[in-house]
């Protein structure tokens, strides 16, 4: 069978395969140049919805109302909106086999594909506790999210264990978000995690005492510097119950798993240049193989502000990224210049009636400014973190619009900040001066 020929194609149909479609029409790209190889059966869509609102018990979210690129107030590009623009939209097609250097994909149907030019944007998958070996891991009604038939079955179990007991294991970003979900829901949620404190690659234990208080507030148990051990079953294979390592047992009705990710190189593995868990890049995210690149999740690149190297898992980088790839290819072939990805990092949740945003690096000294009393009836507070003198990094929860696009401006400019003790006393005027 004769390889299906494109232009461009790219592999993965996440956010970051959305923005890259939109910037390559807005770009110019003519029928019939670009394919977009999806695993997926469905048109690519705003994934932080699925552990938000899609798992409501009232207003939930639904597709077609989430696809791409509503998640960064643009137009919703629905599954016809692909072929109207000459996309190939190739769904429920896994790719098993890339040669790189042959410029040659294979499917598990044994369909074939051939391109000029290849976007790998393939994201991550989640870490599994069978994959670990821990025992009754793969009993039903254990539940991990990454994709929308993940969210369906979590929706179907919280309806079929109405005001049942549930556990999180994981203290995350999908720990701290389905938790809230869960009690949404009116089930007894117990959260578990072996760190000191959640969300430890970002949160402060300040900024942390405060969400666990809060969560704490609402009902939620909290187990900290504990890990599962193993999973109890009932006769039909349904989880009864979650044993940890200090010895304590929980009973269990839904059991969601939260515990990492990591990004799906493996087809591209020994032909690419990887570092710190991705494909290397450039600053316009260009692999080590000419005519291949590299976006989103399973980009490691150079993180101009901070002169480092990064990997970054959030969906704002995926669009971001994927719209500088497009733009990159572009501007390439008609001989212009592009500058270089200079990207501030940037990360939000959105769980019960709260709503955070992180601007720039947590790194260095810390500054806690503002109201983080999780009893109190309108709690609002920030945290500067402080690297040379400098604000490299800051955290605000309950920010107005206008004031998170403050503490975004000043994560960027970097300020001097050497009094400490007046930084904390400013809180967030600091930020507005700039």
């Amino acid at each position: 069978m004769a390889a299906s020929h494109y232009k461009y194609v790219i592999i993965g149909g996440g956010v970051a395969a959305g923005y890259a479609a939109r910037e390559f029409v807005r770009l110019g790209v003519k029928p019939g140049e670009l394919a977009i190889i999806s695993r997926e059966e469905v048109a690519p869509y705003e994934r932080p919805a699925l552990s938000k609102a899609y798992l409501f018990p009232h207003g939930f979210a639904r597709l077609p109302g989430f696809h791409v690129c509503v998640g960064s107030g643009g137009e919703r590009l629905l599954p016809q909106w692909y072929s109207e623009n000459g996309i190939e939209l190739i769904l429920n097609t896994e790719i098993v086999n890339a040669d790189l250097s042959a410029k040659a994909l294979a499917s598990s149907t044994d369909r074939t594909f051939s391109y000029d030019i290849l976007i790998i944007a393939t994201g991550s998958t989640v870490l599994r506790l069978i994959d670990f070996g821990v025992e009754g891991a793969n009993a039903n009604n254990i539940f991990y999210l990454r994709e929308i038939d993940d969210a369906d079955k979590i929706v179907e179990a919280i309806h079929a264990k109405k005001h049942g007991k549930a556990v999180i294991v994981g203290g995350g970003y999908i720990g701290l978000e389905l938790a809230a979900a869960l009690r949404i829901n009116d089930l007894h949620v117990t959260m578990v995690y072996p760190e000191p404190w959640c969300m430890p690659r970002l949160f402060t234990a300040e900024i942390a005492a405060f969400y666990e208080g809060y969560y704490a507030n609402k009902g939620i148990k909290i187990i900290k510097g504990t890990v599962a051990v193993g999973f109890d079953t009932n006769d039909i294979g349904d989880v009864t119950a979650v044993r940890l390592n200090d010895g304590r047992v929980l009973d269990a009705d839904i059991v969601v798993v939260g515990v990492g990710a990591k990004p799906l190189t493996t087809l591209f593995k020994g032909q690419v240049i990887e570092e710190k868990g991705g494909i290397k890049t450039d600053g316009y995210f260009k692999t080590s193989v000419p005519n291949v690149y590299a976006v989103g999740d399973v980009a490691t690149f150079p993180l101009k502000l901070y002169h480092k190297l990064n990997r970054v898992e959030h969906v704002d980088h995926a669009r971001k990224s994927a719209e500088h790839a497009v733009k990159a290819i572009k501007a390439s072939e008609r001989g212009q210049n592009l500058g270089e990805y200079d990207y501030l990092p940037f990360f939000y949740s959105r769980a019960f009636d709260l709503s955070w945003q992180f601007y720039g690096d947590n790194d260095g000294k810390t500054v806690l400014f503002g109201d983080d009393n999780p009893s109190s009836a309108k709690p609002k507070f920030g945290t500067y973190w402080i690297k040379g003198g400098k604000v490299v990094g800051a955290f605000l929860e309950a920010g107005s619009p206008e004031e998170n696009k403050a503490i975004a401006k000043v994560a960027r400019l970097q300020p001097p900040a050497d009094e400490l003790e007046l930084l904390k006393k400013e809180g967030l005027s600091f930020a507005s001066k700039f």
